[in-house]
């Protein structure tokens, strides 16, 4: 990949102080991109980002966001919807603050970021990646929010590919399996087995799709929902 093809490109990652955003950005400002991240966290320091404190999920936030990179950036390139949160809880006890507070964050925030994004990105086009989850496809137990604001992101990023395709603006969306973004030589040797890639999923894995997606050279793919996962997904599995 040529190392700098981000160079002059303006990115901005949400929910990117930790965690798979956070290894988005870093990849993002290793390739010489100026990376933006938008959380309720602080990022960490040991890159270049900029900071900007914001909730994804609520509107004069996210307009505050925007208005600070209009006037520092002048322009956005390319938009990674990564914030997300869970709250696994039994359906019965399920509220609707917390369904709410899941889908706000994960979903609306996508709609409100995408929606804020286009005056940057009208004029010479743009690039936005969704992060949605193979939960949409599959379930556990108790997942009904999480589950229901990542199908609505794939559903989201295909209707949005259409729309804002006259603006010459590519929308994808990426399904990970499981990343582990903690300790992943605590893993159990089946946790890797159990994939038919044979290893559990690392930030990078994620990080180097959106780079894909997003790479001056691809402006072709559109729409398209990329599921990452080791092969999980395409696996049966029979119990004896």
């Amino acid at each position: 990949m040529n190392t700098k093809q981000f160079e002059s490109k303006v990115v901005l990652v949400t929910g990117a102080s930790r965690g798979i955003g956070n290894e988005i950005a870093r990849q993002y400002a290793l390739q010489g991109a100026s990376v933006i991240i938008a959380d309720i966290q602080p990022a960490k320091k040991d890159f270049p980002f900029e900071f900007i404190h914001t909730n994804v999920g609520e509107s004069d936030s996210v307009k505050a966001l925007f208005s600070i990179i209009k006037e520092r950036y002048k322009q956005l390139n390319i938009l990674i919807n990564n914030a997300g949160i869970s709250v696994f809880t039994p359906f019965e006890e399920l509220s609707l603050e917390n369904w709410d507070k899941v889908i706000n964050t994960n979903l609306r925030s996508v709609f409100l970021c995408s929606q804020a994004a286009l005056p940057l990105m009208k004029e010479k086009g743009g690039k936005i990646v969704n992060i949605a989850s193979t939960r949409a496809f599959m379930s556990e137990s108790n997942t009904e929010a999480y589950s229901a604001s990542k199908g609505g992101i794939i559903a989201l990023t295909h209707a949005l590919s259409v729309s804002l395709s006259k603006y010459k603006i590519q929308i994808n969306s990426i399904s990970p399996g499981w990343i582990e973004t903690g300790n992943y030589e605590a893993l159990r040797k089946e946790d890797h087995l159990q994939h038919p890639s044979n290893r559990v999923g690392k930030p990078a894995d994620i990080a180097r799709a959106c780079l894909f997606l997003t790479s001056p050279d691809n402006d072709f793919i559109n729409g398209t929902n990329l599921t990452i996962d080791g092969g999980m997904t395409i696996k049966m599995i029979y119990e004896e």
